[in-house]
């Protein structure tokens, strides 16, 4: 999807440009704690913010053919630093070999969400944001690479198969040192979709190899409990070298006489031993549109299950380092339950308004900068803001 295509603005005959943003403030109940979308660090604690779900993206496509054309599209928002920052989201050229399949190759969106393609622009979403629960298992975005589009139409289903490889390359946010090391992973996966009337059904699939070699926090630990003569399980903690990944998908869209619906379930997996805990999440949207009103209700959970390293007997010996290693390897949960209205006020932009509540469960789950009397406290979030397209 190649949003904000319908209020794009021809320039020549062959360039179109476009674009979307949000404007939106927002503030939670509590300083003991700070609510934040996936992969981001300031969110809001206690404060009044407008990092939380502001962003404003461009986008450019020039046609050189009925065959051939180039997109671009910029992203600008608060992601893992204090400020706003821009960064090339998409940068590809696309060759449509007919009305059946299409290549790209250059920065692509990495299809492992129901809404991967558009789950920055605010407008073609129902809800505030994507529920962290779901979104925070896998913050990958894109990659530099190919991919191959295929679809065809079954009668009234429209079918789509989509497959991927490249090397996804970003930032992650680390709360627990305020830092922002490097990643990269070689990728690859796809993603098949059914449309039949006013209900679509997408199933994805990504699997990758992590590797990020300056998580301080990990490699003190790592680094220490080489020192004392652990090194298998200094290695399997490790990231420094590459580790395999998997996540998978289904999700399922529906608009029928009013009545929106909107559930996606995801599961992330290690192939190899490394920190990363696997995990189940999902969530469910209802709503019902009165007009050009629309309120809503979903309900969000994320299941961790836990690392797959095994910690050896031992290190039980060092208690204070057996606890930090498993500490670092247990499970985390949270819930959420949010209400909101969407309020399509004219024809590209539309008013929300959301309340969520947060119930953390072990480990504090996505919430970050927790306080002593911030443990297992629940954090509502109120928000409102005006996504548009143009």
């Amino acid at each position: 999807m190649q949003t904000g295509a319908a209020n794009a603005v021809a320039i020549g005959e062959n360039l179109n440009v476009s674009g979307f943003g949000t404007l939106a403030a927002a503030r939670s109940n509590s300083d003991d704690a700070r609510f934040t979308r996936a992969n981001q660090r300031e969110g809001t604690a206690g404060t009044n913010t407008f990092g939380l779900d502001s962003n404003l993206g461009l986008q450019a496509t020039y046609t050189f053919s009925d065959k051939l054309s180039a997109t671009t599209q910029i992203l600008s928002r608060k992601s893992t630093g204090d400020s706003f920052t821009t960064d090339l989201a998409w940068a590809f050229v696309k060759y449509k070999l007919n009305d059946e399949v299409s290549f790209r190759a250059g920065r692509i969106v990495v299809p492992a969400f129901l809404i991967s393609d558009y789950q920055n622009v605010g407008y073609a979403n129902t809800m505030m944001r994507p529920p962290v629960e779901m979104y925070g298992q896998m913050i990958i975005e894109n990659a530099d690479g190919v991919d191959v589009n295929w679809q065809r139409s079954f009668g009234d289903t429209n079918v789509t198969a989509l497959a991927f490889v490249g090397i996804a390359r970003g930032k992650s946010y680390v709360s627990s040192n305020r830092s922002e090391p490097r990643y990269q992973a070689p990728v690859a996966g796809f993603a098949v979709s059914a449309e039949h009337g006013p209900v679509t059904l997408r199933f994805a699939h990504a699997q990758g190899k992590l590797k990020a070699t300056d998580v301080k926090p990990i490699n003190t630990l790592t680094g220490t409990l080489d020192s004392l003569g652990f090194n298998q399980l200094a290695d399997d903690i490790t990231i420094t070298d590459y580790k395999r990944v998997a996540f998978t998908s289904v999700g399922l869209m529906a608009d029928w006489n009013n009545i929106v619906v909107q559930s996606e379930f995801g599961m992330r997996r290690a192939k190899d031993p490394v920190y990363l805990a696997d995990s189940n999440a999902w969530y469910t949207m209802v709503g019902y549109r009165f007009g050009k009103v629309l309120p809503y209700f979903a309900h969000a959970k994320y299941d961790g299950k836990g690392s797959i390293v095994a910690v050896p007997a031992q290190l039980a010996r060092i208690p204070a380092l057996n606890a930090g290693v498993k500490n670092l390897l247990g499970a985390s949960s949270q819930s959420s339950n949010l209400v909101g209205v969407r309020w399509d006020f004219a024809s590209s932009a539309a008013l929300k308004v959301q309340v969520d509540r947060v119930s953390p469960g072990a480990k504090n789950g996505f919430l970050s900068d927790v306080t002593p009397a911030g443990v297992g406290k629940k954090v509502t979030v109120v928000a409102a803001g005006v996504d548009f397209v143009f």
